[in-house]
């Protein structure tokens, strides 16, 4: 009955439901504007189904991240209102101005796109589709402002024990941005390639519309090939800045609890996190310097080092983050990844090779490969958030400091069982209407009739 935990639980319930659909959103929107661009191009029949029945999809997942991301707004004001007191002056501007250009051109012109099918000029058309895929990923840009805020707080003064924005070049060139945003980018392209590539193998495999799904997998490959590859090479240059930024959360990743110089790598660890023992690692050596700095030295800070450190700078306190859970977040996000790499390399391989539509294990294993991402992309943002802790705002606010004051726990434990049984609802009825209309034949009178 604890309002910090039932708060700190309720937002990471509710912001896991809605991160379920933000990256299919940045992805699968490029990935329909540039099927819609083939049919302006060619202007074959074939093309525009492919739109319609890709875009179909894109509607019901795009409907339920609005659902889902609108509650968590009103949480800063509910569950966290002394952390909007103390930081509203900065964390609000990006959210207003999200909501004021990306969302609202977003949300227009995807109404303009739906209901615009022969009624507009095939150019317009086909403008209304790239700016809702310029929009959402605009729309992402401002809100990853916001939160690399809370991990690297640039551009701000305190005065009056609030902080209060000095510069906002500062704020939206925020160094944090420069990996971060790149990294949920390609997470949401890989995530629309392995979307669309699961589909289209569960139709091939039943020899349903080949030429169809054949076109889409092509598609799709490039994007699960980009996508992951590109995640890999952008995570690892945002683990290096993480290194410099916030050394605690890389030493939790690796349940490094000493500072070593070359530092290994941990495949696998079992430890005590309460006495901060190791009890058996598998570790690559030097590897982890590598990983940090490029070379096969360089002293990476360990998790007793850091505490004793950041007692000396913010006072007595627990410094240290949820090792356990950050250590295998990391681990699944990792290997999650590379299972995506491996999977896209062997089917364009496959595909260039014709032999694709004839590997029936591929085609059987493509639509549980759908999970990948959203396993990458939940554990991914696992580790930045709970990497962090104790902070909510990097060296300036903590968690607990930031909770509402005039909440109890029953206030937030009732919110949180309504909420989160209202999310199940919305999960289950997304899913539905996803695998409803992903199985149906994109030819039927009734999938084109939407629009």
């Amino acid at each position: 009955m604890d309002a910090l935990f039932l708060a700190r639980l309720q937002f990471a319930i509710t912001t896991a439901y809605h991160f379920f659909f933000v990256p299919l959103t940045l992805g699968l929107s490029i990935l329909v504007a540039l099927i819609q661009t083939m049919y302006y191009r060619t202007n074959d029949e074939v093309w525009k189904k492919q739109t319609q029945f890709w875009g179909k999809l894109f509607l019901i997942n795009f409907a339920m991240g609005v659902v889902t991301g609108i509650v968590q707004e009103f949480q800063f004001g509910m569950n966290w209102s002394e952390y909007s007191r103390f930081v509203g002056d900065i964390f609000g501007a990006p959210l207003a101005i999200e909501a004021l250009l990306a969302f609202f051109l977003e949300s227009t012109f995807l109404g303009v796109w739906f209901f615009g099918w022969d009624k507009i000029s095939k150019r317009a058309h086909l403008a209304s589709i790239w700016l809702v895929a310029i929009a959402s990923n605009l729309s992402a840009l401002w809100i990853l402002l916001a939160n690399s805020f809370m991990q690297q707080p640039v551009g701000y003064v305190l005065r009056n024990n609030r902080a209060e924005m000095n510069d906002f070049f500062a704020l939206v060139t925020n160094p944090n941005i420069f990996t971060q945003y790149p990294h949920v980018f390609f997470s949401g392209i890989a995530t629309a390639g392995f979307f669309v590539l699961g589909i289209s193998a569960w139709h091939l495999l039943r020899k349903s519309n080949v030429e169809f799904f054949r076109a889409s997998t092509r598609l799709a490959l490039a994007f699960a090939l980009i996508g992951s590859v590109m995640v890999g090479i952008v995570g690892h240059a945002q683990g290096q800045h993480m290194v410099q930024t916030q050394p605690m959360k890389m030493a939790a990743a690796e349940a490094l609890w000493n500072s070593e110089n070359p530092a290994a790598l941990s495949l696998v660890a079992f430890f005590d996190e309460n006495t901060r023992t190791e009890i058996f690692a598998l570790r690559v050596p030097a590897l982890l310097s590598f990983l940090s700095y490029n070379q096969f030295s360089g002293e990476v800070k360990g998790i007793n080092q850091l505490q004793a450190e950041y007692v000396k700078k913010y006072g007595a306190g627990n410094y240290i983050p949820p090792v356990t859970l950050s250590f295998w977040s990391f681990r699944i996000m990792v290997g999650a990844g590379l299972l995506m790499v491996l999977l896209a390399v062997v089917s364009a391989f496959l595909m260039r090779q014709k032999k694709f539509e004839t590997a029936p294990r591929l085609l059987r294993l493509l639509p549980w490969a759908i999970l990948l991402p959203y396993i990458a992309n939940t554990t991914g943002w696992l580790l930045t958030e709970l990497g962090r802790q104790p902070w909510i705002v990097y060296g300036l606010m903590k968690t607990e400091e930031a909770v509402s004051k005039s909440v109890t726990g029953m206030d937030v434990l009732l919110s949180l069982i309504l909420f989160t049984l209202i999310y199940g609802v919305l999960m289950v009825v997304d899913i539905y209407l996803l695998v409803k209309y992903a199985r149906r034949d994109p030819m039927e009178k009734s999938v084109v009739a939407a629009y």
